[in-house]
């Protein structure tokens, strides 16, 4: 078992000699979605005793507190599976996280998971960082635990593991000021062992490789297989051997396919996914993280934010190509969770961008709820509301079944137990 699955077992504790009193609480939804079977029941009461749910019920108990959602639909708290939680997600330029110290992207970091929080999403992975490479986002993820800082369950990634020149290469200087070699740079299949290890032992819960190229980098080719197959599958038996999973940054068809057969838990983008590898993967149970929305909305906004011309170009190139991977994906039905990628003021609009690729809207709340919860292995703690599961609650103001854009509009927040949002103001 992981770190992050210890974090997400264990809330903090009490302090010494007091004894902590159990909080109980009903809440009334007007409508209770059950994420599984798209079945909505009407005007019950979902209870709460401390952290979990302890049962949902057609009445409240007598003497509890009660918390009326009555004209809101009421959803388990949502999983985004794809996010980068350090340094500041308005800045894309190649050397940004040459020019963010530690205490700054610190800072970011807590206003970035207290956004995600805001939006509904109880749960967040981070999917590698480059922002000083001292694990910022595992401190993140425990501090959060303890209570000393506001914010989501996260499942943390380490490094982001890279050839020399890859897409997860940071520097971008001129050879004559070349940065001693980062510990995230593997070109042999015995080096990625020490990667994957060093990762391990400072606390990440998934190893994440780079299989191909990237978007976001001036340096490489998206098309492009980088790490070998030799090299993933021994980053899969190291980590696998520890009790952790590992995702793969893949755009390419031949690195999508190399990672899949590799043995990786997830394929993160796979925007040129083809028959052939959408077919592999649902054969091989592989997940899929699309993270669409990030990539219709780079192209108009990237210039402004400060991307290389060299990317923007990739950024033109490579969104024409997604409409079809998608629809692979969907065809050979690959299991898809939720994943932004992006600036999380923008977290909510991958709903939208999902069910306008093809995905029902239950699909889409699906992929941010039980599947989201079911990839990382959280699925006894989180995912659904149902009674012995974490009390993470999210409510919205209109049928999220019909018009997935209310997805958008969150009004109440409850994590493990404990409101967090409450802006029913907003139910007009």
């Amino acid at each position: 078992m992981g770190l992050g699955s210890l974090a997400l077992a264990q809330p903090p504790a009490p302090a010494a000699g007091k004894q902590q009193e159990v909080k109980r609480v009903a809440i009334k939804a007007g409508r209770l979605l059950d994420v599984r079977t798209g079945k909505v029941a009407t005007d019950v009461f979902v209870l709460v005793e401390g952290d979990r749910i302890a049962g949902i019920d057609g009445a409240a108990p007598a003497g509890v507190s009660l918390i009326d959602l009555s004209g809101l639909t009421v959803l388990p708290g949502l999983i985004d599976a794809h996010d980068h939680i350090l340094g500041n997600p308005k800045d894309w330029s190649p050397t940004a996280y040459l020019r963010t110290s530690a205490p700054e992207a610190a800072f970011w970091s807590v206003r970035n998971v207290q956004v995600l929080l805001d939006h509904g999403f109880t749960v967040v992975r981070d999917a590698c960082e480059a922002v000083g490479w001292d694990y910022g986002q595992v401190a993140l993820r425990n501090s959060i635990v303890k209570g000393l800082v506001r914010g989501p369950r996260i499942a943390a990634a380490g490094n982001c593991i890279s050839v020399t020149g890859g897409h997860g290469d940071d520097d971008v200087l001129a050879p004559g000021q070349a940065l001693p070699r980062l510990p995230n740079i593997a070109d042999t299949v015995d080096q990625i062992s020490v990667a994957a290890r060093h990762d391990l032992k400072y606390g990440a819960d998934w190893i994440k490789l780079m299989a191909t190229g990237g978007v976001m980098d001036p340096m490489s080719d998206f098309s492009l297989q980088e790490l070998s197959e030799e090299q993933m599958a021994r980053a899969v038996e190291v980590a696998h051997r520890a009790g952790r999973r590992v995702m793969a940054h893949a755009e390419g068809t031949s690195g999508i396919k190399a990672a899949v057969r590799a043995g990786v838990d997830s394929i993160e983008h796979g925007t040129v996914l083809d028959d052939e590898g959408a077919e592999l993967m649902a054969r091989q149970g592989t997940w899929l993280v699309p993270t669409l929305y990030t990539f219709q909305r780079s192209p108009a906004v990237a210039a402004s934010l400060g991307s290389d011309p060299v990317s923007i170009a990739k950024m033109k190139a490579i969104l024409p190509m997604q409409k079809a991977g998608f629809e692979a994906a969907l065809k050979h039905h690959v299991k898809i969770a939720y994943g932004l990628d992006d600036d999380p003021d923008y977290v909510s609009k991958e709903f939208g961008a999902l069910v306008a690729g093809g995905l029902s809207p239950l699909g889409a709340i699906q992929a941010a709820t039980i599947n989201g919860a079911e990839l990382l292995g959280w699925a006894k703690d989180a995912g659904t509301i149902e009674a012995g599961k974490f009390a993470d609650i999210v409510a919205v103001n209109g049928d999220p079944l019909a018009d997935i854009g209310v997805m958008e509009r969150v009004v109440f927040v409850m994590k493990g137990g404990e409101v967090v949002k409450n802006d029913l103001r907003r139910r007009r």
